[in-house]
């Protein structure tokens, strides 16, 4: 498949996603003004829990269309995640199919959901791939960072990788942000360059999200 995913199929995600994350968890949103309405916009989100794809879509401002693993749409799961206008990716090469998809989301206008550190583990956006910062330059769309904080405590675990139920989960929108140097350069080393900003941007951020929460007490680290 690689007509652009459906913004209508997004939009009945989002409504589930606004169903299940507030119904198993509760989620307190900031900053979701910062996103812009209209027009096409890139949320960089960190990757530390199962559910931080599914809480962006039912907490985000307007429907999204990630870039998920083709390892996650399998059985009726993939059938279910292409409907909502969700995007596979095979990530053993580059994907040009993905690519392309990603890319005509972002030429209508729609919101693109990237993990930039690729598969989940700390959540701290310290290993970024280049993805996210060849769909920022080439697209010229806006970057706003996400910081999903869920729960570190291990009691009331169903699941390792989820936070407890109906324990607080914070989303945290940041303010907007250009890659690119305004050169309009898509030269390997302007790629490099996109990719050191943003992760500067990112981490920075993420600082910010866990001080203004107070995670950063929980945490013991910024």
């Amino acid at each position: 498949m690689s007509e652009t995913p459906s913004l209508k199929g997004a939009a009945v995600g989002r409504r589930i996603g606004i169903g299940l994350m507030y119904g198993l968890w509760r989620p307190r949103v900031l900053g979701a003004w910062k996103v812009p309405a209209t027009g096409p916009v890139i949320l960089a989100v960190n990757h530390a829990h199962n559910i931080d794809g599914p809480m962006l879509m039912g907490t985000a401002p307007r429907p999204v269309h990630f870039l998920i693993k083709k390892e996650a749409f399998v059985g009726p799961l993939g059938p279910f995640l292409q409907g909502i206008g969700q995007i596979d990716v095979d990530r053993s090469g580059t994907d040009r199919t993905a690519v392309t998809r990603a890319l005509g989301v972002l030429k209508d206008g729609g919101a693109l959901g990237i993990f930039p550190e690729g598969t989940r583990g700390e959540g701290d956006f310290a290993s970024l791939r280049a993805g996210l910062a060849y769909f920022a330059v080439r697209s010229g769309a806006p970057i706003v960072p996400v910081a999903v904080l869920g729960s570190t405590e291990r009691r009331g675990r169903l699941v390792k990788a989820l936070p407890p139920l109906k324990s607080r989960v914070d989303v945290v929108f940041g303010e907007p942000f250009q890659a690119g140097d305004a050169s309009g350069r898509r030269t390997r080393a302007a790629l490099d360059e996109a990719t050191v900003r943003i992760q500067q941007h990112l981490t920075a951020h993420l600082a910010d999200a866990k001080r203004l929460t107070g995670r950063e007490r929980a945490t013991g680290r910024a």
